[in-house]
């Protein structure tokens, strides 16, 4: 999946800050900058230089910020940065990609998937509103991602993938880095996992023409349900839907890939 949206955030500290008067450099004191002291450089160097988790970090809330008057949302907040700093996103991306895992934009993860764009995953978690005692639906389940982050903020995370290498390779990672609240099943998204419902928040994470109907029955009655709609090529636009006002509201466009259903030709 792709968004049209992209920024970049450059995070250093001013040169400025180590110079005198006169632009000469200051003076040599007790943690002062020594220029000929090779140590001291280096973790001057480290601290200028931001992590690739605060990198992202700074350009999804400056997507929030550019997208606000589509969204309503101008911050990413609190507990869904903690979510995103508390998940090791170079962990579900694969090996040859890991230098990229912070970037902000999507990655390809096989079988014609990918792990989504940070600040998507950031925008779709936020609208949902998940509280501590939610039990949160998710249908496309991919590498694991989206569903260790909503395991961060939500009681317990059903996600359900197609693919089933896919579902299994997420599900051994979901248990080895200790996602115990998350819950994997492999099968067709499109009838959602009955057996647990109702779900306080459902989100699917591939493009539809419609809201499937038995995702909605298995909403609770004031749940709410993020999802791409529009064509796989097309236009695509993600929407959030209220069960208790029926009410569905656009964001903004996307790209994302298709939701796949099992009576689909191969």
């Amino acid at each position: 999946m792709t968004t049209v949206f992209k920024t970049t955030v450059l995070g250093c500290v001013s040169a400025l800050a180590f110079l005198g008067a006169n632009g000469a450099p200051a003076p040599t004191a007790q943690g002062a900058r020594d220029p000929g002291n090779p140590a001291q450089e280096a973790a001057l160097e480290q601290l200028q230089e931001p992590t690739p988790m605060e990198q992202m970090i700074a350009e999804i809330q400056a997507d929030a910020a550019r997208t606000a008057s589509y969204t309503g949302v101008r911050r990413i907040s609190a507990a869904v940065v903690g979510a995103l700093r508390t998940t090791p996103r170079e962990q579900f991306v694969r090996p040859r990609n890991r230098s990229l895992a912070y970037a902000n934009h999507p990655l390809p993860i096989g079988y014609g998937q990918t792990i989504s764009q940070p600040f998507i995953v950031a925008i779709m978690t936020e609208v949902l509103g998940i509280e501590a005692h939610h039990r949160v639906l998710e249908i496309g389940t991919g590498s694991g991602y989206q569903a260790a982050v909503l395991g961060r903020l939500a009681e317990s995370v059903y996600t359900v993938e197609i693919v089933s290498e896919l579902a299994t390779a997420a599900r051994d990672r979901l248990a080895r880095l200790g996602h115990d609240n998350v819950h994997v099943r492999t099968g067709d998204g499109w009838h959602g996992w009955p057996e647990h419902a109702p779900f306080d928040a459902v989100m699917v994470t591939a493009v539809g023409s419609e809201m499937p109907p038995a995702l909605i029955e298995q909403l609770a009655p004031d749940g709410r349900l993020v999802m791409p709609l529009g064509d796989h090529g097309g236009y695509q636009e993600l929407v959030v839907y209220a069960k208790g006002s029926g009410a569905v509201r656009t964001l903004f466009p996307v790209r994302f890939v298709p939701l796949t259903r099992a009576d689909d030709p191969p």
